[in-house]
């Protein structure tokens, strides 16, 4: 079985450098300049697609990040390239921040500050840094991080506000995407948040950035988490329970994120009990969220007892990171059997081999949603290519 889990992370190397030769090929925006905001299943570009900031700084995270671990200045153009058309067209000038959508020319036509998509910019503008050694970039960085703290950090009731107009005043809506909860706390944003202060942490390390990793740790753990060792979705400001909605995915990415977050502010007691949850978590997953043909359930409704039978790509690659993680603490093979099932039906369903990229989502029958873009606001190579550079990592 072990040398099957070998195997696996051979393919995993090879797909990286297949992701990142399609998102190098296809998705240049030669019009325009920056990226191409929307290809469709079949593979046509839609050059007159807006042009979302999650999808281009998940772009620059995706190569600045493979870049680094491949050793190579081989995307160092496309890389230069994101960082070049954030900075000119998504950075808010005025009153700083990044702004959220921008026509297909670059003209920003939705203003609105979502502190996930600043976190995103830090997360990506940190590894950026850490290739480039470009000092711009590092304190665009911590002035976004700064920002962050200054305008949605909740100095009453802890944690952080979802979202806010372009000048950071009060916004009624602060829904991430159509299928979220207007809610004023998420677990998304949080986990998000944590994700790029971790990653900060490793170019500026300061006082108040470990502090504020240290809440974030805590507000995961003791917030968001529940019980049955599931993470919690949507509450208000107060901290009251939105919603009954579980997403498996989620679970086991925010199970490993957090241990290392925890390894970041080198905190041995924190790192013991986050790897302690994220055990508790891994048996939770593996015990609701696998199909009978090993792949990843999207979602559940606690209250309807209901589940969303689709499966996403994203999960799929995010089970296979937080099942490592958990093999690595417990040696227990049954999360490298679990790994092996879920990559089966990944690299049957979801890669696509005749136009590159990676499907959106299957049915349970395993059917392409078709109406699905390869590329979009929310289809980026982040998930993919962290998974496949994460599974070569050890530790």
């Amino acid at each position: 079985m072990e040398a099957d889990y070998e195997h696996l992370k051979s393919e995993l190397y090879d797909e990286l450098k297949r992701i990142l030769n399609y998102w190098s090929t296809n998705t240049l925006d030669h019009t325009y300049g920056g990226f191409i905001g929307r290809i469709d299943a079949e593979n046509n570009a839609i050059p007159s697609a807006s042009k979302g900031i999650i999808l281009n700084t998940r772009i620059l995270w995706s190569f600045s990040a493979a870049s680094n671990y491949l050793k190579t200045k081989e995307f160092l153009s496309v890389c230069n390239r994101s960082y070049a058309y954030l900075k000119r067209f998504f950075n808010d000038e005025t009153f700083g921040g990044v702004f959220w959508e921008l026509d297909c020319k670059g003209e920003a036509i939705n203003k609105r500050k979502q502190v996930y998509a600043q976190s995103f910019a830090i997360y990506a503008l940190s590894e950026y840094y850490v290739f480039t050694k470009d000092e711009e970039a590092k304190k665009w960085a911590i002035k976004l991080f700064e920002l962050i703290e200054k305008h949605a950090k909740d100095k009453e009731k802890n944690g952080y506000i979802e979202a806010f107009n372009q000048d950071w005043s009060s916004i009624q809506d602060m829904r991430l995407s159509n299928k979220d909860m207007n809610a004023e706390k998420t677990m998304n944003t949080h986990l998000h948040i944590l994700e790029a202060y971790t990653r900060l942490l490793n170019i500026y390390d300061s006082v108040e950035l470990r502090n504020a990793l240290r809440n974030l740790i805590g507000l995961i753990q003791e917030k968001f988490l529940d019980k049955t060792y599931r993470y919690n979705l949507f509450f208000d400001k107060d901290w009251n329970l939105q919603s009954k909605i579980v997403s498996y995915g989620h679970d086991i990415e925010t199970a490993w994120l957090v241990i290392e977050a925890a390894k970041a502010i080198e905190d041995k007691d924190l790192i013991e009990k986050t790897e302690q949850t994220a055990i508790k978590v891994a048996e939770a997953f593996l015990s609701e969220a696998i199909d009978i043909d090993g792949a990843v359930l999207n979602e559940k409704n606690l209250e309807t007892d209901t589940i969303d039978t689709d499966k996403h790509w994203w999960p799929q690659m995010e089970a296979l990171v937080g099942l490592k993680y958990v093999y690595k603490l417990t040696n227990n093979v049954k999360y490298i059997d679990a790994s092996l099932k879920i990559w089966k039906f990944t690299k049957k369903h979801l890669l696509d081999t005749i136009n590159g990229e990676w499907h959106f989502r299957v049915n349970r029958l395993g059917q392409v949603y078709t109406q699905e873009d390869k590329v979009s606001m929310w289809k980026a190579p982040y998930h993919t290519s962290r998974a496949c550079i994460q599974l070569q990592n050890e530790t």
